[in-house]
C-alpha cells in the first residue's frame, strides 16, 4: 500500500513538473505578440540600474527635510508642491504643471486628556482629522467602553453627557487586511457619539504598535466637513491604561478631554504633473500622494511613494527614443483629508479616461515589494504573466486580478482604467502610519531601490505592450 501511494505521488509530481516545463516552454511563444526580445532585455536591464539608482533616497531625503509635514491645505503643502514642479523639471520630465482645486482645510491647535478621577493621570491622545473643537477648557465625562463599534453601535444604553471608549484592535498582516476592519470604528465613532448624545469620543489607535504614539486619520469619510462630535485616538498603550482603569475602578472613571482645532470651508491644493512625452497619446499614470499628516514627516505615508514612481518613471524616461505611450507622474495633493486630489484628477481628466492604459499608485510605504496583482480584462490576463515573470527575480510573487491600484487612483479604477498593485511588505507598516514615528530614519535604503527596480519594468511594460489591458481586443 505505502509503495503504490509512493511510486502514485511520484507519478503525479513527474506529471506536474512536465506540465509546468510545457507551460514554461510555451510562454515565450504566447508572449511574442505582446512584448519583443529586446523589450523584454531592456526590462531586465532597468531592473539591474534600479537596484543600483539612489535617486529616490535622494528625493525623500529632501522632501521630508526640507519641506517635512505636509497637512493638506496648508502653507508647507504648498511649498511641497513648488518643490515637486522643481523636481521634475530638474530630472527633465515635460509639461510639468500644478492644477488646483478648493478643499475644506482643517488643523490641529492643542489637544490633551487625563483620567480625572478615581486614578489622575495624563492620557497620550491626538485628534483626528476634521474633529471639532471641545468647548474651552475641555468636557469632562464618564467614560463607557465598548469592545467593537458593532457594540457601541447597537448598544441600547443611555450615553447621554458620556464620552465612549471604542477600545477595538487592530490585527497585523502582511498586505494591511486588517486595517479595512479596523478604520471603521475612526469615520463612525463621532457620528454614532453624536447620535446617543455622547459629549466625545475616543477610539484606540488604528495601529498595530506598543508604543506611546497616537495614529492621527480621518474622523469623515470625504473630509468635506466637521465631525458630529469630538473625537481623539489614544496611543494603545494608553488605550489598555484606560481599559485597566475601568476594570478596576469602584466607580465611574471621569475623563478630562480638550480639543482645539481649525477648520475653513476652503483652501487650495493641487496636484503636480510631469510627463514622459510617447509616441502615442495613450497614458501610464503612476504616482503617490504628496501631503501627509502633521505628525511625523510623511516618509513613509508617503514621500517614499512620490520618490519611488518619480525615480522609476526617470529611468524608463532616460532610455533612448520615445515610449510607446506617454508616461504621466502625479503627485497627488490631499489624499489623507478625503482623496480631494483624485477626486479633482478624474474630474478634470474625465475627457481623457479611454486614453489611460494603466493607472497605480505607490502608498503603503517603503518596505520591499512582495507581490504583483493586476485588475486587467479577462482577454488580458495572459499579459500579466509577463510582468509576474519578470519580476520574479526580485522575490515578487503572482497575485490575483482583483488589485486595488492604490487610493488615488481608486476613481479611475471605478471608471473602466486597468490597475496593478505592487504590494510592499505591511508587516510593520501600520507601527508608523499616521504617527510621529513616520520619519526618514524607518526606511531602508535597500529596500527602496528594489521598489525603484520594479517600478521601472512594471512602467516600461505598460508602456510598450501591444494592446490594452482592457481586453484582448484592445
Amino acid at each position: 500500500m505505502l509503495n503504490r501511494k509512493f511510486a502514485a505521488g511520484m507519478a503525479l509530481v513527474v506529471g506536474l513538473c512536465a506540465a509546468a516545463s510545457l507551460a514554461a516552454a510555451q510562454t515565450p511563444d504566447v508572449e511574442e505578440k505582446f512584448i519583443t526580445a529586446k523589450e523584454e532585455q531592456t526590462a531586465k536591464r532597468l531592473i539591474e540600474k534600479g537596484l543600483k539608482d539612489d535617486t529616490a533616497w535622494t528625493l525623500l531625503e529632501s522632501l521630508t527635510t526640507e519641506i517635512g509635514p505636509r497637512l493638506a491645505g496648508s502653507e508647507a503643502e504648498a511649498r511641497a508642491r513648488d518643490w515637486g514642479v522643481q523636481t521634475l523639471k530638474r530630472l527633465g520630465f515635460k509639461n510639468v504643471r500644478i492644477e488646483t482645486f478648493e478643499l475644506a482645510y482643517w488643523n490641529r491647535i492643542s489637544e490633551r486628556a487625563e483620567i480625572v478621577s478615581p486614578f489622575p493621570q495624563k492620557l497620550v491622545i491626538t485628534a483626528l482629522g476634521h474633529s471639532p473643537s471641545t468647548p474651552d477648557g475641555g468636557v469632562v465625562g464618564e467614560v463607557v467602553r465598548f469592545e467593537t463599534l458593532d457594540a457601541l453601535e447597537t448598544s441600547g444604553a443611555d450615553l447621554s453627557g458620556k464620552i465612549i471608549f471604542v477600545d477595538e484592535a487592530m490585527t497585523r498582516t502582511q498586505d494591511g487586511s486588517g486595517y479595512g476592519a479596523a478604520v471603521q470604528k475612526r469615520s463612525r465613532a463621532a457620528i454614532v457619539a453624536a447620535e446617543k448624545g455622547a459629549i466625545a469620543a475616543l477610539i484606540r489607535s488604528v495601529g498595530t504598535d506598543s508604543h506611546r504614539n497616537p495614529h492621527t486619520g480621518g474622523s469623515v469619510r470625504g473630509g468635506a466637513a466637521l465631525a458630529p462630535a469630538p473625537i481623539a485616538a489614544l496611543s494603545n498603550p494608553d488605550a489598555d491604561q484606560l481599559a485597566r482603569a475601568l476594570r478596576l475602578a469602584k466607580g465611574p472613571v471621569r475623563v478630562r478631554l480638550d480639543i482645539q482645532t481649525e477648520f475653513k470651508k476652503s483652501a487650495i491644493s493641487g496636484n503636480v504633473i510631469g510627463e514622459i512625452p510617447g509616441k502615442s497619446d495613450e497614458l501610464i499614470v503612476v504616482g503617490g500622494h504628496l501631503d501627509s499628516w502633521d505628525l511625523g514627516t510623511g516618509a513613509i505615508d508617503d514621500g517614499a511613494g512620490v520618490a519611488i514612481t518619480v525615480a522609476a518613471a526617470k529611468l524608463v524616461g532616460d532610455l533612448k527614443g520615445k515610449p510607446a505611450r506617454t508616461i504621466r507622474v502625479v503627485m497627488w495633493g490631499a489624499e489623507e483629508t478625503g482623496l480631494w486630489g483624485a477626486r479633482a484628477y478624474a474630474k478634470a481628466h474625465k475627457e481623457e479616461l479611454a486614453r489611460h492604459v494603466l493607472a497605480a499608485e505607490s502608498d503603503f510605504g517603503a518596505a520591499r515589494i512582495w507581490k504583483f496583482q493586476t485588475r486587467f480584462g479577462d482577454g488580458a490576463l495572459a499579459k500579466a504573466k509577463i510582468f509576474q515573470r519578470l519580476l520574479h527575480p526580485l522575490g515578487v510573487g503572482a497575485g490575483n486580478n482583483q488589485a486595488f491600484g492604490g487610493p488615488d487612483v481608486s476613481p479611475l479604477r471605478a471608471a473602466g482604467v486597468p490597475v496593478v498593485d505592487l504590494y510592499q511588505d505591511g508587516s510593520d507598516y501600520f507601527d508608523l502610519h499616521h504617527t510621529p514615528d513616520d520619519t526618514l530614519d524607518k526606511v531602508n535604503p535597500d529596500a527602496v531601490q528594489q521598489n525603484v527596480a520594479a517600478w521601472a519594468a512594471t512602467i516600461y511594460l505598460a508602456s510598450q505592450m501591444d494592446g490594452g489591458f482592457r481586453d484582448e481586443a484592445d
